[in-house]
């Protein structure tokens, strides 16, 4: 039986190499994003059942008519967010602090909690959301951190509500991933180095290693794993 997978913010990095890989084994993936440009460019790169899906997910009104079409789901992965700060100045202003604070709130926590409940009714018993945290919940960055580390509470409530359903909800929390939009491509090589050296395997993590993951803790062998933040960073930000 074919799976059908959501997966935002899934036009580019991390997103687009999760949709490659539930794809490429057979399900019928949905990615979403703004940019309808960016999401067709993903979908024609990905060998398989991809479908597009552009809206806004911290838009209530676009997410419940995205929900109310797309059927039945299996997997939805909360992948849309990132960094908003890096696409603004310095606040100058608490206003302006505020703004910021809200806008990493908006694009990390919220995206995920309206497309989660959104999508409960459709989602099929025995499923799984996977929600994309950050090392950065851990280690500290200010608002996206915070907001990073609210994913993190958000979840174990959520595992608690879809235990009875058989649906899984877990977290997974990369470090530095090289190849993504997360920095803006601006990073310098020295800049790159230096967040990939504090990893024990000697690199950069990649988004195949996210992807990987996250379609592990969708399979039947991660039926009793749920609740969980699981990191993905090389050994930079041990836990036990």
């Amino acid at each position: 039986m074919t799976r059908t997978v959501v997966v935002t913010g899934g036009g580019t990095g991390i997103g687009q190499a999760i949709a490659a890989r539930f794809a490429g084994n057979g399900a019928r993936v949905i990615i979403t994003g703004r940019r309808q440009s960016v999401l067709e460019h993903a979908a024609g790169e990905i060998t398989g059942n991809v479908e597009v899906a552009r809206f806004d997910a911290t838009d209530a009104d676009a997410v419940t008519a995205f929900a109310a079409g797309v059927g039945p789901v299996d997997v939805l992965v909360n992948n849309a967010g990132g960094n908003t700060d890096f696409d603004r100045t310095a606040p100058n202003s608490l206003g302006e602090v505020a703004d910021s604070w809200r806008a990493n709130y908006e694009s990390n926590v919220i995206t995920a909690v309206l497309m989660t409940t959104g999508l409960l009714s459709h989602m099929n018993d025995g499923g799984a959301v996977v929600t994309i945290g950050s090392i950065a919940a851990d280690k500290g960055s200010g608002s996206y951190g915070a907001a990073k580390a609210a994913i993190a509470s958000w979840n174990i409530d959520l595992a608690r509500q879809l235990g009875a359903r058989s649906i899984t909800a877990n977290v997974v929390a990369p470090g530095y991933i090289a190849d993504t939009e997360f920095f803006r491509d601006v990073l310098t090589h020295e800049a790159k180095d230096g967040l990939a050296s504090p990893a024990m395997t000697g690199r950069a993590g990649a988004p195949r290693d996210i992807a990987e993951m996250v379609e592990f803790l969708a399979s039947d062998r991660a039926r009793q794993i749920t609740a969980q933040t699981i990191a993905v960073n090389g050994g930079e930000w041990p836990t036990r």
